[in-house]
């Protein structure tokens, strides 16, 4: 007797999914990181390699992530299986990426949270970045005592509850409905902050470091290397969101629309960020009579909690400036997170046939303690730094190096997937879909890691000690390599190779659902259109 396909959730329309990937997309890297990566490189001429790349690498490595999930319906370590029982570990190679970001991801979330209320009586005072790192984190030297500190630990907890009651209702009830809400707020917020910094005095001299190009600059490839690293980081890739979160559209949604318009509106949020943090920082800089290019803290952390309170001391109505600045961060910041701890639940349930709640709590109390117990501590920022450094230019490039060679040399899935696609749009991918996904896209992704493992190794990282570099980097790296092949070899407790995959029959162009089969006659992907 056949064995039937479980009810999977969906979305309840495309519209519903673009929010919540949209939501994905857009968070903290998108406010501090892009400002300060196009500063950094060329000014108004990086925007002309960042296109080039949202063109060549972004969009159509988010349409790989798309066909994936939406063609195997299943989490990572399930679709990867389904294309080849060899590469399981990959997905959950991904799934554990995804797990070690939301660790740190929800303590920055803290940080807002609590700056938010800062705001209303600009408590970080005179000497914003001595508030920052002394009376707020209370920062130790690296690899010193790391003590929990209070005033970050509750406003975690609140993080995590609230993150564990999203994913614990699920797809349509949870996920989308907080990005119908949030994402929509986020924008209107977010502009009115852009609006008020352009009338702000100097704003122009931001906005001229912004545009300014810099020519010389596009001769060096590590502004291009730079772009496309921007641009993949940013639009949530081969970690396994949008993998996931394409399983829950329905069989008949025009998936490459879909994709054109979070890619865009991503970079779209992107280069509006930047120009308000540059108008504002053109303001900071005509208050001290210094050029913007004299300014420190111009990305990251420094950005968002030390320059951007000293500018709101500054400037008239600054704490309404204040609250809405870290409403925004935490809103951008909260989206992403849920999306993180789906890619994790979402894999819980289907490996252990785990409820949706009990995967839920399991995925939110598993990240969640590692959480409080290594980032909301004394040397939480230091750990935070480190690890993020790793994850981000040697895991997760190394994750879509891999998934890249395997669709197109291993498992040679890139001319169905094409069809997949191509199905249901009047927007036709071509054949060259396959050079930008199979070659250049890895190829420049190889040179990235290649370039930052050798400068790793042979220069450490920052001005921290080998040691800690090795305990909150390599180490780290070793061990989530080591988690997901041991995962791996985990039985499922579900039947994950008896699939309902979206299959086309060319006569006729109709869609239907492969048929059933006993559970102890593992079903083959079919690849017949």
């Amino acid at each position: 007797m056949n064995q039937p396909h479980a009810k999977r959730e969906q979305w309840s329309g495309q519209y519903g999914f673009i929010l919540a990937a949209v939501g994905s997309a857009i968070g903290l890297g998108n406010i501090w990181r892009f400002p300060g990566v196009a500063y950094t490189n060329g000014g108004g001429a990086f925007l002309i390699p960042y296109l080039v790349a949202l063109l060549t690498a972004g969009i159509p490595i988010l349409l790989l992530d798309y066909s994936l999930g939406h063609r195997y319906r299943g989490s990572s370590p399930a679709v990867f299986r389904r294309i080849s029982k060899k590469w399981e570990a990959l997905g959950w190679f991904q799934v554990v990426i995804s797990l070690v970001i939301m660790t740190y991801y929800a303590v920055i979330l803290a940080w807002a949270v609590r700056y938010m209320f800062f705001s209303f009586n600009e408590a970080w005072g005179s000497d914003t970045l001595n508030f920052f790192v002394g009376d707020f984190l209370q920062l130790s030297a690296p690899g010193e005592g790391a003590n929990v500190v209070p005033g970050i630990f509750w406003p975690l907890v609140a993080v995590w509850t609230a993150a564990a009651v999203v994913i614990a209702l699920g797809v349509t009830r949870g996920l989308e409905r907080i990005s119908r809400f949030f994402i929509p707020f986020l924008i209107v917020i977010f502009a009115a902050l852009v609006i008020r910094a352009l009338f702000l005095p100097g704003a122009t001299a931001g906005l001229d470091a912004f545009f300014t190009p810099n020519w010389a600059a596009l001769a060096d490839p590590q502004v291009w290397i730079a772009a496309y690293s921007q641009i993949f980081f940013s639009l949530s890739v081969a970690f396994g969101i949008m993998l996931t979160y394409s399983s829950y559209l329905g069989k008949r949604t025009n998936v490459i629309s879909t994709g054109l318009v979070t890619g865009l509106a991503n970079s779209s949020f992107e280069i509006l960020a930047g120009i308000g943090v540059f108008a504002t920082l053109g303001y900071m800089a005509t208050q001290q009579g210094v050029g913007v290019g004299d300014l420190e803290g111009i990305t990251g952390p420094i950005l968002s909690f030390v320059t951007f309170p000293a500018i709101i001391s500054l400037m008239p109505g600054g704490p309404v400036f204040g609250v809405l600045f870290f409403a925004s961060l935490v809103i951008a910041g909260f989206t992403s997170l849920v999306s993180l701890i789906q890619v994790v639940s979402a894999a819980l349930q289907e490996k252990f046939a785990l409820g949706r709640r009990l995967a839920s709590l399991t995925a939110t109390g598993l990240s969640g303690l590692a959480s409080v117990f290594v980032f909301s501590t004394s040397n939480g920022l230091n750990a935070l730094d480190v690890v993020d450094k790793f994850i981000n230019e040697l895991g997760i490039v190394t994750a879509a190096i891999l998934m890249t060679f395997l669709v197109t040399f291993i498992a040679k899935k890139l001319p169905v997937l094409r069809q997949h696609l191509n199905h249901y749009s009047s927007l036709k991918l071509g054949t060259w879909w396959y050079a930008l996904v199979g070659v250049v896209t890895p190829g420049i992704l190889a040179l990235t890691l290649v370039l930052t493992g050798y400068s790793l190794i042979t220069e450490g990282y920052g001005d921290y000690p080998e040691t800690f570099v090795y305990q909150y980097g390599w180490f780290m790296i070793v061990g989530v390599a080591f988690v997901s092949f041991v995962l791996a070899f985990v039985p499922w407790r579900t039947p994950v190779d008896d699939y309902d995959p979206v299959v086309f029959h060319e006569a006729g162009a109709s869609l239907e659902s492969k048929p059933s089969r006993p559970a102890s006659t593992p079903a083959q992907p079919s690849e017949q259109f």
